[in-house]
């Protein structure tokens, strides 16, 4: 009897509703079939929108945003990917951020905790930038920096312009051991020395891990600035003092010292 009052019920409803689709989940299991849209199709449709993973469960994520891309979970509350084009450079520009930002995650963590132990007197990172080197003087330096992260950060948008231009170059042939895979995966025996990923069309999980972890990367990295300039100390340093003393060395006492 409950399955013929569904039926009588579902009949005045247009088929293609979104209320049909899950009255169709409910009473799956009964016989009846919408003329246009299958029984088994429409559930199916049904559990592929549930099952994609989106940052805020249960948001439905914009319609330029098909999964499709590496890492993607619907974010943008801005709208900045809807212009197609926007989209290709803004998905390049994270991923060199959140390159950079493993790398010094690395450098701050390494250098620090040399520092900390004694077996080297380097200074802390946020200090670096202020020293004297005796090899070269800071206008040296800081020439030397612009002229080989141009040279690298043009050769990186030439080939996010034309694909593949600059796999091949007169310069003494190094291009040829940064052949590019496609843009921001140049690749090479010496960008992808252990062969990783040589099919990149098909290499989904490994531009997923390193996106997630270059998103990490890039939060650790403003909770490091944030730390410095609250406890003026390096992250190790913050971290021997709050082992030890759990208890009353902590993120609360800090700010409240520091506020009072």
């Amino acid at each position: 009897m409950a399955a013929s009052a569904s039926k009588c019920f579902l009949q005045r409803l247009p088929c293609n509703s979104t209320s049909t689709s899950f009255l169709l989940n409910d009473i799956y299991k009964s016989s009846y079939v919408c003329p246009s849209t299958p029984l088994r199709s429409t559930k199916r449709a049904v559990v592929q929108a549930q099952s994609r993973p989106t940052w805020l469960p249960g948001l439905d994520p914009p319609p330029y945003l098909d999964g499709s891309l590496a890492g993607d979970f619907g974010f943008d509350p801005l709208g900045l990917g809807e212009d197609p084009e926007s989209l290709k450079w803004y998905v390049q520009a994270e991923l060199v951020h959140a390159r950079f930002a493993m790398a010094g995650i690395a450098g701050i963590l390494f250098t620090d905790l040399l520092r900390t132990t004694g077996i080297s007197k380097l200074p802390v990172w946020y200090e670096a930038g202020a020293t004297k080197f005796d090899f070269a003087s800071t206008r040296t330096l800081l020439i030397v920096q612009l002229i080989l992260m141009g040279f690298v950060e043009t050769k990186r948008y030439m080939d996010f312009v034309n694909p593949g231009s600059q796999a091949e170059g007169p310069f003494f042939g190094i291009e040829a051991a940064f052949k590019g895979l496609e843009p921001g995966y140049p690749g090479g025996p010496l960008l992808n020395p252990l062969g990783l990923a040589k099919d990149i069309k098909n290499a989904h999980d490994w531009k997923l891990k390193e996106i997630k972890n270059g998103r990490l990367a890039m939060v650790a990295m403003l909770g490091i600035f944030v730390q410095a300039s609250v406890t003026h100390a390096s992250p190790i340093e913050n971290l021997v003092q709050h082992l030890s003393d759990p208890w009353h060395k902590t993120i609360i006492q800090i700010i409240s010292g520091s506020s009072s």
